[in-house]
């Protein structure tokens, strides 16, 4: 039979925070085979800064032949997920905890992977391979905490720190770069000054990275919110990530509508579209992430630009076509990092549209929901985060823009309206369909659509309403 956590109402906990039952278990079942272990990384830093973490790790002295039996010998189920490095998976009670052995690791020779690992006979000299600082303690609930570099510290005063050497750490592993900026933005930490300069100066070795790595690290910074905080504080790094990125720093956008150039103008309306996203001006409860699509959206709606630039006879620039060829750049770039097809499509809509002329106009609006329709699309969410766009994409301009934040929210009004009140705005939204026709008389055939597109326009139009028997009679079937 499986072994169940130890029973206990309470128990040794870090800060107040207690692992799991299953965690200790497993913990009992090293150390009674006569083996050393900790718990290690995540669960630690969490429990350190008092936030939630359900992701514990193990380290232990055995070798992963040792830490398997072991834990079969108490009754745990054992999956050999990662012998290769060292790494077990134990199943108690459901949960799923990684053991890995003591460890060094060999020379990187790929960038991103060691060559070969060395079992090592203490935890301080597997500390001494861990990333940064924050993610290189260990805990036990009886010999309490061991934090060898400081880790602790780097919490309290919100830093990012490498171990040891930074620029060995990021030429042992290039992702670790882009690893280090997504812990900086999820937990609103600045980078130590050290860490920082190595980021700008081996930024060159995310070449070496397979771009889908690439790509789920950019996921995860975009992810809370605060990829232009990225884009303005790591530069170097994030124009590794998209090259296409770095034709835009520094470029002059000659425009009395943009206080900044166009690189500056994304960093901002991507911190925007993160902020704002998330404060909900609808007064809705915010989600727990910003949507996906809106933070690609946002970071490559202006991708283009560069390539688009014209000056005209007095002086000013302009950047016709960019948001088609922005769609195009980024499908492609979205493409390359792996990004989901779903992911891509919804993103390239907004970018493809950002731009837009809008009015709040019921006709106008009914046509613009139209562009946001079709198989797979969810219409509403996609046009709350084009307004989402666009809003961000004015407060990133010069401030005499800001005034068309205002009619922008008004068109979010008029859209949710209009969905409410069953506007069509597709053929798919008509009253109607191609049953009705047939069922009227029409025979099957190319005329049932264009019966069905002019039913739509008569409505979007306000000749007729949408509804079955009213549109019938005007299409006199």
């Amino acid at each position: 039979m499986p072994a169940g956590p130890a029973p206990a109402a309470a128990g040794p906990a870090l800060n107040g925070s207690r692992p799991s039952d299953a965690a200790l278990s497993i913990l009992d079942a090293l150390e009674g085979a006569g083996l050393e272990a900790w718990i290690v990384g995540g669960w630690v830093r969490d429990a350190l800064r008092g936030a939630p973490s359900h992701d514990i790790d193990v380290c232990c002295s055995g070798s992963w032949q040792e830490n398997e039996a072991a834990l079969e010998a108490a009754g745990i189920k054992v999956i050999e997920s990662g012998i290769k490095f060292g790494g077990i998976t134990a199943v108690c009670a459901g949960e799923r905890i990684e053991v890995t052995s003591y460890r060094f690791d060999g020379f990187y020779t790929d960038g991103r992977h060691p060559e070969s690992i060395r079992r090592a006979k203490r935890v301080e000299d597997d500390l001494a391979r861990r990333d940064f600082t924050v993610n290189a303690m260990a805990w036990h609930p009886v010999r309490g905490l061991l934090d060898l570099y400081d880790g602790a510290g780097d919490l309290a005063r919100r830093t990012i720190r490498a171990v040891g050497d930074p620029r060995r750490r990021f030429e042992e592993d290039a992702l670790r770069m882009l690893r280090a900026v997504r812990f900086a933005c999820r937990l609103d930490f600045t980078m130590e000054p050290a860490t920082a300069s190595a980021l700008a100066s081996c930024a060159p070795l995310l070449d070496a990275v397979a771009r889908e790595r690439v790509g789920w690290e950019l996921e995860g910074i975009l992810a809370t919110g605060r990829g232009g905080d990225a884009l303005l504080r790591y530069p170097e790094l994030m124009c590794a990530a998209v090259p296409e990125l770095s034709a835009c720093r520094g470029f002059d956008q000659r425009s009395r509508y943009h206080a900044f150039d166009v690189y500056g103008h994304i960093a901002r309306v991507l911190t925007v579209a993160g902020e704002l996203s998330l404060a909900r001006a609808d007064g809705a409860e915010p989600p727990a992430a910003p949507s996906s699509s809106l933070m690609w959206a946002a970071l490559l709606h202006d991708i283009a630009k560069p390539s688009c630039f014209t000056v005209d006879e007095q002086g000013n620039g302009h950047f016709y076509g960019h948001p088609e060829l922005g769609a195009e750049r980024a499908r492609a770039i979205m493409h390359r990092l792996s990004c989901s097809n779903e992911l891509t499509r919804d993103a390239c809509l907004l970018i493809r549209y950002h731009d837009r002329p809008m009015q709040a106009e019921r006709a106008d609006l009914l046509r613009a929901m139209g562009a946001f329709a079709g198989a797979g699309l969810d219409t509403p969410r996609l046009m709350n985060e084009l307004f989402d766009l666009k809003r961000a994409d004015t407060l990133g301009k010069a401030s005499s823009c800001f005034y068309y934040v205002e009619d922008i929210e008004r068109m979010r009004e008029m859209v949710r309206e209009l969905l409410a009140n069953r506007e069509a705005y597709s053929i798919k939204t008509l009253a109607i369909g191609g049953g009705d026709l047939v069922a009227a008389g029409v025979k099957p055939g190319p005329k049932i659509g264009e019966l069905l597109q002019r039913a739509l326009d008569a409505t979007i139009d306000g000749v007729v309403p949408n509804r079955r028997d009213e549109l019938l009679a005007f299409l006199d079937v």
